[in-house]
């Protein structure tokens, strides 16, 4: 009865973690591994994946065998579609009735506020994830399938299609996609899966919608218009920082490599997590750039993490309004109200509180460069997997953190939200007092 009364958002984060457990203890399994696997690497591969996060402290294509990553696949395309959204689509295919509980549910778990635009997104949700992950698929075997043979090629393509389409950024090779740093096609259909992910089924729908950019609401202009200019942005400035760099861009003798390798990178530090060049030979100021990229994220109601772009968005527009003078805001000829700015402030407030605790409890119980370390975490909060190495050298504390991080990267923006969204309607009216800030 007191699970029932439990507000939707808390519900779904502890199906999350039910989640995570029964993966760990599926990747125990002997016929998931070839190596021995510790409880400790099990619930961190496993809430590594859930969360569509990416950081390993195994050798994904190394010590898990076929089962093993096929449990792993599954636990990505689990996390990244939202469980909810997962189990409307069962319930729809088989002829069940979804019930008002599970659209409550539905409605939390993709960040909606109307029941009748749930099942028309839940419709594109699931042609979306159909075309981009079989055609990823089909096109990454012409790169795999001639290098690896028939079967384990088309598993191989199968498996970073998905990864990538889910923002996971695991990968089965030991390098990454490193020996793949200059080929086009892995240049071209990565990225496009990674960034359609992560810029929101909402925006997706919009633009199936309605092919005139006069149509499209507020949330798709803001969320194409910033993902455009961080794309160019972080492109620009890592080819700019790293050009000269021997141990990134500068071992590639042609400007074409280097800008090949610029550009994966540059749109892959918000959220993919996938890595062409070694993350650990980055410049401290490329990494400062792509921790704040990292914090950033993809787009709300997408497989991305870290505050989102529109948060972003919305805070850079409320800090330029001050100074301006201005007491309203407006976008593309729309206003933004006062309460979806002090939901800006309250969520960037908490994930900065979050990201500076991780920070200090990994920095206070292990010896290691702290720009590592809050890479590490950065990472972690904004599910973005990339890692300059200090994955492994976690203690059994410091994988509890990361992965709590990981958790709350994943649905802490979920609870948060619904408390946020709760009015409460003042008791009592206070008087208006002065209190001198800057």
């Amino acid at each position: 009865m007191r699970f029932s009364r439990m507000p939707p958002p808390l519900i779904l984060a502890a199906v999350y973690g039910v989640l995570v457990l029964a993966g760990a203890a599926v990747l125990k399994m002997p016929v998931s591994h070839v190596v021995p696997m510790s409880w400790s690497d099990a619930i961190f591969t496993a809430t590594s994946a859930v969360t569509v996060t990416g950081l390993a402290v195994i050798d994904t294509g190394g010590d898990l065998t076929y089962f093993g990553q096929g449990v792993l696949l599954l636990l990505i395309q689990l996390g990244g579609l939202g469980l909810m959204t997962f189990a409307v689509l069962v319930l729809g295919a088989l002829g069940l009735p979804v019930g008002i509980t599970g659209h409550i549910y539905l409605r939390e778990d993709l960040n909606q506020t109307s029941f009748g635009r749930l099942k028309k997104l839940v419709r594109i949700i699931l042609k979306v994830v159909l075309v981009c992950e079989g055609a990823g698929a089909a096109l990454l075997a012409l790169v795999f399938v001639p290098e690896y043979g028939l079967a384990r090629g088309l598993w191989e393509a199968m498996f970073h299609s998905v990864s990538a389409f889910n923002n996971a950024g695991f990968s089965t090779f030991p390098e990454g996609l490193v020996p793949y740093a200059t080929d086009p096609v892995v240049n071209i259909v990565i990225p496009f899966l990674f960034i359609t992910g992560g810029i929101g089924y909402v925006v997706l729908q919009d633009i199936f919608r309605e092919r005139r950019w006069q149509s499209w609401s507020l949330h798709t202009r803001i969320m194409l218009t910033g993902t455009a200019v961080l794309i160019v942005w972080s492109v620009g400035c890592f080819a700019v920082l790293e050009w000269s760099n021997p141990a990134t861009l500068g071992q590639h003798d042609s400007a074409i490599a280097r800008l090949t390798v610029s550009w994966f990178q540059g749109v892959t530090t918000r959220t993919a997590g996938f890595n062409t060049t070694d993350i650990g030979g980055l410049h401290d100021s490329t990494s400062l750039m792509v921790i704040s990229l990292m914090l950033i994220g993809g787009g709300p109601t997408s497989t991305a993490g870290g505050i989102k772009v529109t948060t972003f968005v919305v805070m850079i527009l409320a800090t330029l309004a001050f100074f301006r003078r201005q007491t309203q805001l407006h976008a593309f000829g729309w206003s933004i109200g006062l309460e979806q700015v002090l939901k800006v402030m309250a969520l960037t407030a908490i994930s900065v509180l979050i990201v500076f605790v991780g920070v200090f409890l990994v920095t206070a119980s292990h010896d290691g460069h702290f720009l590592d370390i809050a890479f590490e975490v950065a990472s972690a909060f904004g599910t973005v997997g990339l890692s300059r190495g200090y994955t492994g050298e976690l203690s059994e504390f410091g994988r509890a953190v990361i992965g709590a991080i990981m958790f709350i990267g994943r649905v802490g923006p979920l609870t948060l939200g619904y408390f946020l969204a709760t009015r409460v309607a003042p008791r009592v009216r206070y008087p208006e007092g002065q209190v001198y800030l800057g």
